[in-house]
């Protein structure tokens, strides 16, 4: 993908999106707590930190920034989603 296969209204990434994008590539060689860190670098909490993650991972332009992290962030979140339909399906037939 490349930046002429954006949708023409596409916005491009901001730098805290590409700050949380390069966070993600990074964040697990660091010695600090990954919840701390969050909120030193990012100023908020973790949760807003996680929404605002969902967003950036489902920006056009963020495939641009890192295919590779991106794509392991969606997989990951997929992942969980299926978990929790699946734990919740498993407990309406107990």
């Amino acid at each position: 993908m490349s930046a002429t296969d954006l949708p023409t209204d596409a916005q491009p990434l901001s730098e805290r999106d590409l700050a949380i994008i390069e966070f993600e590539a990074t964040w697990f060689t660091l010695d600090e707590d990954r919840h701390q860190a969050i909120r030193a670098r990012f100023g908020c909490s973790v949760e807003d930190y996680n929404l605002e993650l969902n967003r950036v991972i489902d920006h056009p332009a963020a495939l641009l920034a890192d295919p590779l992290v991106v794509r392991r962030l969606r997989r990951h979140r997929e992942r969980r989603r299926r978990a929790l339909i699946d734990g919740a399906a498993a407990g309406e037939q107990a």
